[in-house]
């Protein structure tokens, strides 16, 4: 007769069974799948190895095509501007180094550049965009007129421009010496920009940025650079607006000009500054505004062509 110890034996015999084979399934399932992630991190580890080393050979490649850029800069550019007059104007993130490059480059071209007038970090500000634009409408010199727009980019480049820049037609200062001097005092008094020494006014400018804008603010700064820099070609022969990496992304005051299609029609726009070869298209691009042309230059997504004269 079958006792009840000998079902309790049997019972805890199959448990017992049960859990042996669920410790030595887990065991290999376990060592399975730890050899399957050692592969797979190993694997990672070469990619992780071969992509350090694919990229290193893109910089290095970045780097001599940045040397024979400069090096070939002077001679793709020269005549281009001859007896022609430039004046830089650079915002408070523009890089010296990039700064003093395009000017080397201007001059090679056979251009004067006439001076540099730096927009400080309050020009963007949008909480001093109403002490800006009031200020604008105080020194504007006589016989000249603002623009109807209200923003305080293009009224200040509306002052700017007719201080900057000759007439296009008479190739004659729009504002006299004193009026000059008055106007552009009173901004530099407010903190809105810094005049280089022995600055006078150009037929073409080059607007000098950096790359894109950050902050809370960033799409008020950006558009109020953009909107200066619109303005300003307006106001003279030509203009350039050029850039550095991310100068034509939504934050960006090329990315700011490219949406308008209306300001794409007149401003020439350069996103790669920030290079040898952007800063050659710079000045090419500046020969053609004489021509009354103008174009959307770089290697972002929304350029049209590498340079002037050139299909994307």
């Amino acid at each position: 007769m079958i006792s009840l110890r000998y079902h309790i034996v049997s019972i805890t015999a199959v448990f017992l069974s049960l859990a042996v084979g669920v410790v030595l399934g887990s065991t290999a399932i376990s060592s399975r799948l730890l050899s399957g992630l050692s592969d797979d991190n190993g694997a990672l580890g070469r990619q992780v190895v071969d992509l350090q080393t694919e990229r290193n050979t893109l910089n290095s490649k970045l780097t001599e095509a940045d040397r024979f850029a400069t090096s070939v800069g002077p001679l793709s550019v020269k005549g281009q501007l001859t007896d022609r007059t430039v004046v830089l104007v650079t915002t408070s993130d523009a890089r010296p180094g990039e700064r003093d490059s395009l000017a080397g480059l201007l001059r090679a071209a056979g251009a004067t550049v006439t001076g540099e007038l730096q927009l400080t970090d309050s020009f963007a500000d949008p909480h001093k965009a109403d002490q800006l634009r009031d200020l604008v409408a105080r020194l504007q010199p006589a016989g000249t007129q603002l623009p109807t727009a209200s923003d305080p980019g293009t009224r200040a480049g509306g002052l700017l421009g007719a201080l900057l820049l000759l007439n296009k037609d008479t190739n004659q200062p729009q504002a006299s010496a004193d009026e000059t001097a008055s106007a552009l005092g009173g901004l530099t008094g407010a903190g809105f920009v810094k005049p280089g020494q022995g600055l006078r006014p150009a037929q073409l400018a080059v607007v000098l940025t950096g790359g894109a804008v950050a902050g809370d603010s960033a799409g008020d700064r950006a558009a109020t650079i953009a909107r200066f820099a619109i303005q300003l070609d307006r106001s003279g022969a030509g203009a350039v607006l050029a850039g550095g990496s991310g100068s034509a992304d939504g934050t960006g005051a090329i990315g700011v000009v490219r949406a308008d299609t209306a300001a794409t029609s007149v401003l020439s726009t350069v996103d790669n500054a920030d290079t040898a070869a952007g800063r050659v298209v710079a000045v090419l691009a500046l020969r053609e505004q004489l021509d009354g042309k103008s174009g959307r230059y770089g290697v972002a997504g929304n350029a049209e062509a590498p340079s002037p004269g050139q299909a994307s």
